[in-house]
């Protein structure tokens, strides 16, 4: 059994870093092998607070020497990595990632590197950041960031379209052979871009940006997780991309029309494999 390590947050209630993308790689047909490296009751935006603890780098150590021990590693597929608690946890998912490479050398390593938002404020534990841009990022095959964790890496200001491109190509070159940047709100308000970046160029796809009184979190959890599933279903980088974008999409609309702040993963899901809204990317 093939399957895909996700070494991530998770949240009792709602939809956010492993409790976002589990059911999504599941239901595209894929076996998911998650980790937390924290689990909580919610997530951190509601105003009331939230329980639960980060586990500790050695918890994660231990459950993948557990898998070795009964030589599931050469069956793992991708490990996909999000919210880390900590940057001895960082340091988890690099062991983790050259454990599983012995065994399997075509496994792809997919980093989605958390680094907090500048519009809610960061809440990541010291030495987070700098361990994902100098350790972790570089050895990555592909990274989703957002416009802000995008800059973050190349030591690039993105204030436009041209300067986006520029940073991907930049980013290319410093480790990972693939970029999605999973949002670039410097690029248009009254849309939702996001851009790729291969070898064979840089892609932007744009839909339209609905109006939540809450934003939704755990979306960006959700593309990572649909754009990895796509590339283990055989689709191209351009065909996962475009998947991502539409199935999240579907997702997004079903939990405005039901005037919800958690993403109604269940309710959509059959969007998850056949979208209904069909955006394109386009070449730049």
């Amino acid at each position: 059994m093939k399957g895909i390590i996700s070494i991530q947050s998770h949240v009792v209630f709602g939809h956010a870093g492993n409790s976002s993308a589990v059911f999504p790689l599941q239901r595209l047909g894929l076996e998911v092998w998650p980790i937390h490296t924290v689990q909580f009751s919610n997530h951190t935006q509601y105003k009331q607070g939230w329980t639960g603890r980060a586990f500790s780098a050695n918890d994660i150590n231990e459950l993948v020497d557990g898998m070795a021990n009964i030589g599931k590693l050469a069956d793992c597929q991708a490990i996909l990595s999000g919210y880390q608690g900590s940057a001895e946890q960082c340091q988890a998912v690099i062991n983790t990632v050259k454990k599983v490479k012995v065994e399997n050398p075509h496994a792809l390593y997919v980093c989605d590197p958390v680094m907090g938002d500048p519009e809610k404020g960061c809440i990541l534990a010291e030495g987070i950041t700098e361990q994902l841009i100098n350790d972790v990022m570089p050895i990555a095959d592909i990274i989703v960031p957002n416009q802000f964790e995008l800059a973050q890496f190349t030591q690039m200001d993105i204030n436009n379209l041209e300067q986006a491109k520029q940073a991907c190509e930049k980013a290319l070159t410093l480790g990972p052979k693939i970029v999605l940047v999973k949002h670039l709100h410097s690029i248009a308000d009254d849309t939702f871009s996001m851009m790729l970046a291969t070898q064979s160029g840089c892609y932007l796809i744009q839909r339209p940006q609905l109006d939540f009184s809450l934003q939704p979190v755990g979306v960006g959890d959700l593309i990572s997780a649909l754009f990895t599933g796509g590339l283990l279903k055989g689709m191209s980088a351009l065909e996962a991309f475009e998947h991502a974008t539409n199935a999240s999409f579907g997702v997004l609309k079903l939990t405005h029309k039901m005037a919800q702040w958690e993403l109604q993963t269940i309710a959509a899901q059959d969007e998850l494999v056949n979208p209904t809204h069909l955006f394109n990317a386009i070449k730049l």
